[in-house]
């Protein structure tokens, strides 16, 4: 798959098993690069789902673990000589609604820190809204959740990809 330069921030979005995180991982392929996992095992589940991004990914990745603090984190690891892939903002919404964080608030400090990132950044994240209607509440509100922060974080990055059965759409490309 021919890819283009790498933008300094990239939202690569898509349903459950589209592609979307090889894709991302491929755009940062060939080089030093970062990845900064939310995902947590909970389960044993989770556990092989993560064991098998970590054996796609190869020895050639750095790995830091953060479910929570992702701003923070993300702002502290910025190097303009390496690249980092977050994957994923879907696992993060999860998490800080688990512990009652402010959704909202986390995704205003994510949003500032790719504002003024010093590195590029591709950023993962899942499209729940072209589904069926959640049943639960807690269900709508993290579908309405991570809508919302999906449209800040797009918002905010220069290139927003879309990836449906394994193949990219360009949806914004800000030179």
């Amino acid at each position: 798959m021919a890819m283009t330069p790498l933008a300094p921030t990239t939202l690569v979005l898509g349903g459950a098993r589209s592609g979307k995180s090889s894709y991302a991982e491929e755009l940062l392929a060939g080089g030093p690069a970062l990845y900064l996992a939310t995902g947590q095992a909970f389960d044993a589940e989770m556990a092989a789902r993560i064991a098998t991004h970590r054996a796609r990914r190869g020895p050639g990745w750095s790995l830091i673990e953060e479910p929570l603090e992702l701003a923070a984190a993300l702002d502290r690891i910025l190097d303009p000589a390496r690249p980092v892939l977050v994957d994923c903002l879907t696992l993060w919404i999860g998490n800080l609604m688990h512990a009652g964080r402010d959704v909202d608030a986390a995704a205003a400090a994510l949003c500032a820190v790719l504002e003024a990132a010093r590195g590029a950044v591709v950023l993962v994240s899942n499209e729940v809204g072209l589904g069926l209607v959640p049943e639960t509440p807690l269900g709508r509100a993290f579908r309405d959740a991570q809508g919302r922060v999906n449209q800040r974080v797009a918002a905010t990055c220069r290139r927003v990809v879309f990836v449906a059965a394994g193949l990219p759409l360009m949806l914004k490309d800000t030179p």
